[in-house]
């Protein structure tokens, strides 16, 4: 299993563990943590989440009128730093 796939997988068992139950998506540069959030948490909740997410890559929340509010975060594949993978602009 890739490292960005287990660490997502970690995120996603934390922020169950707070009552947030998440799904992850495998893609082919990262691995996505998605969960719905309740319309009200309370502040400790909140600095918990945010210390689960600020382990990823990036991070962000959805929210719409129709859809609620969805907390994402993004764990990027590491990328060979050797060779021409993917062209220069893909390698940082």
């Amino acid at each position: 299993m890739p490292a960005s796939e287990v660490s997502a997988a970690a995120m996603a068992a934390r922020l169950s563990t707070l009552g947030l139950p998440a799904r992850v998506e495998e893609h082919r540069r990262h691995a996505s943590v998605e969960a719905e959030l309740p319309d009200r948490l309370s502040a400790e909740l909140w600095r918990e989440v945010l210390d689960v997410v600020a382990e990823a890559d990036r991070f962000g929340l959805l929210a719409t009128s129709l859809n609620g509010r969805t907390l994402w975060a993004v764990v990027r594949k590491t990328v060979p730093t050797t060779g021409d993978v993917g062209g220069p602009g893909h390698q940082r």
